[in-house]
């Protein structure tokens, strides 16, 4: 079993390598090994292209060794055709005789057919070797089938005081809490996550443009609350260098907040981006924003940053309760990670 974890450790490690270019695909991690050795490994591709399976398989130099070697993942392979055809399919036809799974799939199209049908073929299978490492890698497409919504991240900067902005400012473009490497680590951020979510007040006040500047990597979608579409479009949310999807209460499309709903407004709003195919967004603020998601229970992770700066009066942070999983500090700032307790 140690031997299991070690190539499944190793599959995890690949698989980051996947980390905002498979999405809405899982990024999955798999390697082949003969005679205690790695002869092969692959993740998945860009949404499209080849599932981690097909690039471990075609990286085998001597496809002779396949009949006689272990195939790991990260999870389990899909036996369904989509975009490409099935992994297990391959597998199988390869005549690869043993595979040992991460964590099984939760996905209703898959969700034990893959492993049903490798057994079938003859094929001995191993399941739940490291499974919560595997279930942690693929929190975003968990969440995204079994929680009906994307994986959501809070983010916000806090002064030592704990507030997230001053009272009032003279112009409109962010007044800075952190450093430039705190700054430039949550652009990396950005490049991970499919989608990123500010309310009216932020696209007001603030006027960002919530791309990925000071990272090479894919600019998420921007998503910009406004209610009653008072919202300029000059604001550089919506210039053209990354896709903007506005819900509203007034327009009449799928982006549209029925407010005399029962549903309440962030559970819609996770509606909106669910349909749309999104299954991660990092929600940046303002205080009202983070504090409706808060309340209604809607997050996985908050990522918070504490800085040096002291504002005599301004917004308060939101006020929340989590675990904290992680505190690291960033020159001055602090960052701790959180996750949500229910």
């Amino acid at each position: 079993m140690k031997n299991h974890e070690i190539y499944i450790r190793r599959c995890i490690a690949i698989a980051k390598n996947a980390l905002g270019s498979a999405r809405p695909n899982p990024m999955v991690g798999s390697v082949i090994v003969h005679n205690n050795s790695i002869i092969g490994e692959g993740y998945t591709s860009p949404y499209g292209q080849s599932h981690a399976e097909v690039n471990a398989i075609k990286s085998v130099k001597n496809k002779k060794l396949l009949n006689e070697s272990t195939l790991y993942v990260t999870l389990e392979p899909c036996s369904h055709y989509g975009k490409t055809p099935p992994c297990s399919d391959l597998i199988i036809k390869k005549g690869i005789p043993n595979v040992v799974i991460g964590t099984i799939d939760t996905h209703s199209k898959v969700s034990g057919k893959g492993i049903e049908k490798l057994k079938t073929a003859g094929i001995n299978v191993i399941t739940g070797v490291l499974e919560n490492e595997c279930k942690q890698h693929h929190k975003r497409f968990f969440a995204f089938h079994n929680k009906q919504r994307p994986y959501i991240i809070l983010k916000w900067a806090e002064t030592a005081n704990g507030f997230i902005a001053p009272e009032t400012k003279k112009d409109k473009k962010p007044v800075w809490i952190t450093n430039n490497i705190s700054r430039q680590l949550v652009h990396k951020w950005r490049t991970e996550e499919q989608a990123i979510l500010v309310g009216t007040n932020t696209a007001l006040q603030d006027n960002p443009s919530l791309t990925a500047r000071d990272w090479t990597g894919n600019n998420p979608i921007r998503i910009v609350l406004d209610k009653d579409n008072k919202l300029s479009k000059s604001l550089s949310i919506f210039n053209t260098k990354a896709e903007t999807i506005v819900i509203s209460a007034i327009l009449e499309n799928d982006s549209k907040i029925d407010f005399t709903s029962s549903d309440t407004i962030a559970k819609q709003i996770c509606n909106i981006l669910h349909n749309k195919n999104i299954n991660s967004v990092i929600i940046e603020g303002g205080a009202k924003t983070l504090q409706t998601f808060i309340n209604e229970g809607l997050w996985d992770e908050a990522r918070v940053f504490k800085g040096k700066a002291h504002f005599n009066k301004g917004v308060k942070a939101p006020e929340f309760s989590g675990t904290l999983v992680s505190e690291e500090t960033i020159f001055e700032d602090t960052l701790s990670i959180y996750t949500n307790n229910n």
